[in-house]
C-alpha cells in the first residue's frame, strides 16, 4: 500500500473515529427481543432495494473453479440492472446515523478530499466506474445502492458487473468449501485484474485477514445486526411444535438456538440448508421445515422484512462478527478511489466491527465457526464514550457456550479497536473456546 493510500485510508478513518466519539448519540442494537413489525435498530443508514427478477444466487452455471477460472458476467448500468429501485439520498447512504458523516467530513480538514477533489485519473474520468458483485438478489439490491451513492459523490456513471463466485454455484456446506471467504475470492480476482474498479462485499464474508494490495476503503451505517425467524403460521421461536425443524447453513446459529432450547425446555433439531433467500424461505412454505434462521440485514435490503415472524434477540443470538454491515473493497493503488468511496464510510459501524472481526481473527477461527460477536455503543447523554462487546463460542448441539463480554472506552484509532477484540478473545481462550470450534485457522 502505498503511502498516499495509507494517509486516504489510515489517516482519514482513525481521525472520524475520534470525531465520532464525540458526536450524538445514533441509534443502535439494544439487544431487546422483537417481533415483526417492532423498529429495527441500526436500519438509518441504506433503505431496501428491489433487485432484478430471477437474479438469484446460483442463477449461473457450475462451478467454474472446476474450469480453473470463475465465470464472469456482462456489466449493466446500474440503475438497469435494478428493477425498481428505492435511491438512497446520499445523507443516509453516508451516515444520517447520529451525524457520524458530518463529523467525519469535519475531521481534521486535510486528509479526506470531498468527492469533487477525488476525481479518478484523467485517461479514466469519462468512463464509468465498475462495481463488482455478485449476481444473487440480495448482492444486486445492496451493490444498487452502494452504486447510487457512489454515483452521487462523485458524478460519474457507475456499471454493475455481475461475477459468480464459487460460493455461489457450490451446493455443499460452506464448512466444507472453505467458510463464506469462498464467495469473496472471484471479486477480489476481478479487483486486481482490473475488470472492476471496486467491489462491495457482506462484510461477514470477509476474511479476517485483508491482502495488502486492497484496501477496505469504507464500511458504511450499518443495518439491524439481528438474525430473523421466518416460521410457519407466523410462529416465534418459543411457540414452535415439540421437534420442529429448524433450517439454518450456520454452525453459529445451530450452537445459539440449541443452547437456548435446551434452556428454555424446547425440542427443535437444526437442518443444515444452503441456497437463496427465495430457496430457504421455500423450505417453510412447502412445509419440509417449520422455520428458518436468516439475517434481518439481508431481508430489509430486498424488502422482505414483512415475512419475519420474529427478530431474535442477541441476548440469546449473537449474530456473525460484522452481520449486517458492508464492505466497500478497491485497488490500494488507487489513493484518489480510495478517498472517494471513504467518504461512505461511518466511524460507529467502522470501529464496532473492527473490534468484532478482531475477536474472530485473535480466536483463529474461519468465517464458517461457530463465533458470534456483537459490539455495540452507549454513552451518557448525548455522548458516545462507551463500547460493549460481547462473544460467544459454542458446539453445534449447543451443550456447550463460552459466552463472554468485555465494556472499555469507544476506540480512537484502529489499533484501539483491535486491542478490545483481542482481549475478549483471550478471555475466551482461557475459558476453552479453542476446544469447541472444530478445525481452527493456523
Amino acid at each position: 500500500m502505498t503511502e498516499r493510500t495509507e494517509r486516504a485510508v489510515g489517516g482519514a478513518v482513525e481521525r472520524a473515529v475520534h470525531a465520532a466519539t464525540h458526536a450524538v448519540l445514533s441509534e443502535t442494537a439494544d439487544g431487546r427481543p422483537g417481533k415483526a413489525g417492532d423498529a429495527r435498530p441500526g436500519t438509518a443508514g441504506t433503505r431496501p432495494v428491489r433487485a432484478a427478477e430471477g437474479a438469484s444466487a446460483g442463477a449461473a452455471g457450475r462451478p467454474s473453479r472446476a474450469a480453473g477460472r470463475e465465470d464472469r458476467g456482462r456489466s449493466v448500468p446500474a440503475g438497469d440492472a435494478l428493477g425498481e429501485v428505492t435511491q438512497p439520498s446520499r445523507a443516509a447512504v453516508a451516515g444520517e446515523h447520529a451525524g457520524a458523516a458530518g463529523a467525519v467530513r469535519g475531521a481534521g480538514g486535510a486528509g479526506r478530499p470531498e468527492a469533487e477533489g477525488a476525481s479518478a485519473p484523467a485517461g479514466d474520468a469519462a468512463r464509468p466506474l465498475r462495481l463488482g458483485t455478485r449476481r444473487s438478489k440480495l448482492a444486486m439490491a445492496q451493490s444498487g445502492q452502494i452504486a447510487q451513492a457512489v454515483r452521487e459523490l462523485t458524478g460519474r456513471a457507475v456499471e454493475l458487473v455481475e461475477i459468480t463466485t464459487y460460493g455461489d454455484t457450490s451446493r455443499e456446506h460452506l464448512a466444507q468449501i472453505g467458510g463464506t471467504g469462498v464467495f469473496v475470492t472471484a471479486l477480489r480476482d476481478a479487483l486486481l485484474s482490473g475488470e472492476v474498479d471496486f467491489a462491495v462485499h457482506s462484510l461477514k464474508d470477509l476474511p479476517t485477514t485483508q491482502p495488502e494490495e486492497l484496501a477496505l476503503a469504507a464500511v458504511p451505517p450499518r443495518e439491524d445486526p439481528r438474525d430473523a425467524l421466518v416460521a410457519r403460521d407466523g410462529l416465534t421461536l418459543d411457540r414452535l411444535p415439540r421437534g420442529a425443524r429448524v433450517g439454518t447453513g450456520s454452525p453459529r446459529r445451530m450452537a445459539q438456538l440449541n443452547a437456548y432450547a435446551r434452556s428454555h425446555g424446547l425440542q427443535i433439531e437444526t437442518v443444515p440448508i444452503r441456497g437463496n433467500v427465495d430457496t430457504r424461505i421455500g423450505y417453510v412454505r412447502s412445509g419440509e421445515l417449520d422455520a428458518v434462521v436468516l439475517a434481518a440485514a439481508g431481508l430489509s435490503r430486498i424488502g422482505r422484512s414483512d415475512e419475519v415472524t420474529e427478530f431474535l434477540s442477541v441476548d440469546f443470538v449473537l449474530p456473525a462478527p460484522g452481520q449486517g454491515a458492508l464492505a466497500i473493497e478497491c485497488p490500494a493503488s488507487n489513493a484518489d478511489l480510495v478517498a472517494a468511496l471513504a467518504e461512505l464510510d461511518d466511524p460507529y459501524t467502522r470501529a464496532a466491527v473492527t473490534a468484532e472481526r478482531a475477536l474472530l481473527a485473535a480466536l483463529e477461527a474461519g468465517c464458517s465457526a461457530p463465533v458470534g460477536a456483537l459490539a455495540d455503543l452507549s454513552g451518557e447523554g448525548q455522548v458516545v464514550n462507551e463500547m460493549r462487546l460481547r462473544g460467544v463460542v459454542g458446539t453445534t448441539d449447543g451443550a456447550t457456550l463460552v459466552q463472554l463480554s468485555t465494556t472499555g472506552p469507544v476506540p480512537t484509532s484502529h489499533g484501539d479497536a483491535v486491542a478490545l477484540g483481542r482481549e475478549l478473545a483471550s478471555e475466551m481462550l482461557a475459558k476453552g473456546a479453542a476446544g469447541l470450534m472444530g478445525e481452527r485457522v493456523l
